[in-house]
């Protein structure tokens, strides 16, 4: 599991972490984990594809209409030349 070191954590910071770790029950360390986890994973957080997903059938796309969106092109792509 990768490591995460985070300096110059003013002292009010870090005592206001401990504190909120203390009444849940937590070592510092757990509920920076813990607040981080659900700041950038929040429960119910829809996926991209599913986004897209929803908004095809909103809009009233075909099952043919929507396969075609999918298809990807695999084609080398090619570097642009300016000259």
């Amino acid at each position: 599991m990768p490591m995460l070191t985070v300096r110059n954590v003013p002292d009010e910071v870090h005592r206001a972490l401990r504190a909120r770790a203390s009444l849940r029950g937590r070592s510092t360390e757990a509920e920076v984990r813990a607040i981080l986890r659900e700041t950038v994973l929040p429960e119910g957080r829809a996926a991209l594809g599913s986004l897209l997903t929803a908004v095809g059938r909103r809009a009233g796309l075909t099952e043919e209409e929507f396969a075609s969106l999918v298809q990807r092109d695999r084609s080398t792509a090619r570097p642009v030349d300016f000259e």
